[in-house]
């Protein structure tokens, strides 16, 4: 594949252009290459959109339809990262608690325990065994109660609007404010993550000598809950450089819920994408076209334009604090993540660092080159000929790297 790849690359850039009602007439020997990289067999013009700039002074060095409102794929993942960093700071950290009802009485918990869940997409195995030996460490051995595994930090949908009915589970686990092990239990995908955590955490306790009479069961702490022990998970800046070169759609949906928890006092994918787009705003991004639905960019109903995805690239890039993050997170061409087999030769290796998208109605790739460019290119179809999309996408980089 790659070859071939790399042989009708060639072939295509020495074709003669074909205008189009749909590309800019090029006013400069670079939008002329530029428009050429992006004409490629079966991806229509009408459905596509690009915007080059300079990163340095704003101006803008190439679009075409840069306001057109278009199916993003993963490039949601863009604005989510963005949000986050915004909101939550590069040294946030997930908690999770366990809290007692109850008293200790010498080695006895008299009273539930409650394992309370705070949306961290990172929780496994290892954490509730973290858990458990607190708990020993305590004194603890046996527990009078039931163990009650709380998810109501998040509401209880566990896919958001416009996702297709195939995507549960086969492209994110279910969505819960306590999922462990990214919702493996007794080795598939649970549809009940909370009920699951609880009884891998009595597991975890039985396994640190510690012995539940009581039930696994849902349910939320009361007011007098009493804290007995923590773990955190590892810093946001960690957390999104996972979620942006393994284009990991759960940890994103979990992000964006979690926004909404901490900013707005409502875990819902919904509360969440309004403090999205409310950041945007504030950071001077253009929101016409713009719809923020999910954090994965799997819904239908999302649409982002490549004008929106470069104005966000500058504000980021101009952050001090949001700039190395991101550009530590995003996957670097021919080198890492779902960049590590395109673009391996030519300029744009190792000097092109940019967030991927692809589903069956969408491809996009927007990023950074060279330290002096950033770009979006979308483009949609019903289906999109993905492999056509990509050579246009690399040819796109490929001369902003050359310059």
């Amino acid at each position: 594949m790659r070859r071939r790849l790399a042989a009708v690359v060639a072939l295509l850039a020495v074709a003669t252009p074909v205008a189009s009602a749909a590309t800019p007439a090029p006013s400069s020997a670079l939008q002329r290459k530029l428009a050429h990289a992006l004409r490629v067999p079966h991806v229509s013009p009408a459905r596509s959109a690009a915007v080059a700039l300079d990163l340095t002074t704003g101006a803008t060095l190439y679009t075409q339809n840069g306001s057109r409102s278009l199916a993003p794929a993963s490039n949601e993942k863009l604005p989510i990262t963005f949000a986050a960093l915004s909101e939550l700071g590069p040294t946030y950290r997930y908690e999770t608690d366990v809290l007692g009802e109850g008293e200790q009485d010498g080695a006895v918990w008299n009273g539930q325990v409650v394992l309370q869940g705070a949306g961290d997409p990172t929780l496994s195995s290892a954490g509730l065994r973290n858990l458990a030996l607190q708990l020993r460490a305590a004194g603890v051995r046996r527990i009078g109660g039931s163990i009650v595994a709380d998810e109501s930090w998040y509401d209880g949908n566990r896919t958001v609007a416009g996702w297709k009915p195939g995507f549960y589970l086969n492209e994110s686990p279910a969505l819960s404010a306590l999922v462990v092990d990214r919702g493996r239990y007794g080795g598939s995908l649970t549809t009940h993550p909370a009920l699951a955590a609880g009884a891998l955490f009595r597991a975890a306790l039985r396994n640190a000598g510690i012995t539940v009479t009581g039930r696994v069961r849902l349910g939320t702490g009361d007011d007098f809950t009493v804290p007995l022990a923590s773990v955190s998970s590892p810093p946001l800046s960690a957390i999104v450089r996972f979620m942006d070169r393994e284009s990991d759609n759960f940890t994103a949906e979990m992000l964006l819920k979690q926004l909404g928890a901490v900013s707005l006092d409502r875990g819902t994918s919904a509360a969440g994408a309004a403090v999205v787009t409310r950041v945007l705003t504030e950071a001077g991004v253009p929101m016409a076209g713009v719809r923020i639905v999910d954090g994965s960019g799997l819904s239908v109903l999302d649409r982002l334009t490549t004008g929106a995805l470069t104005a966000l690239l500058r504000a980021a890039w101009n952050d001090p604090t949001i700039k190395p993050v991101l550009l530590s997170a995003l996957p670097v061409a021919g080198v890492s993540g779902t960049l590590e087999d395109r673009m391996r030769r030519g300029p744009a290796r190792g000097h092109v660092v940019a967030k991927t998208g692809t589903t069956n109605e969408a491809s996009a790739l927007s990023g950074f080159v060279r330290n002096r460019y950033a770009f979006a290119v979308l483009q949609n179809g019903h289906p999109i000929a993905s492999w056509w999309a990509r050579v246009a996408q690399d040819r796109f980089a490929q001369v902003l790297a050359a310059q």
